[in-house]
């Protein structure tokens, strides 16, 4: 499940991708094959962390499972 991260808040993808231009046609983030495609992969600090990218737009969306 891929959500948004701020520094206080975690929200849903449909809350913030459905305006951005990037987004797919149905508004939310262009995942496919695991991966993101209107962003880029940021290093893991602890390898128990989850993937997390940051998006054109600059957010950070984290790929929790």
């Amino acid at each position: 499940m891929l959500v948004i991260l701020t520094e206080d808040q975690i929200l849903a993808p449909q809350q913030v991708c459905q305006s951005c231009l990037l987004a797919d046609s149905s508004g939310q983030p262009r995942w496919r094959q695991g991966q993101l495609r209107c962003g880029h992969i940021i290093s893991k600090i602890t390898e128990r962390q989850p993937d997390q990218y940051e998006c054109m737009m600059g957010f950070r969306i984290a790929n929790i499972e």
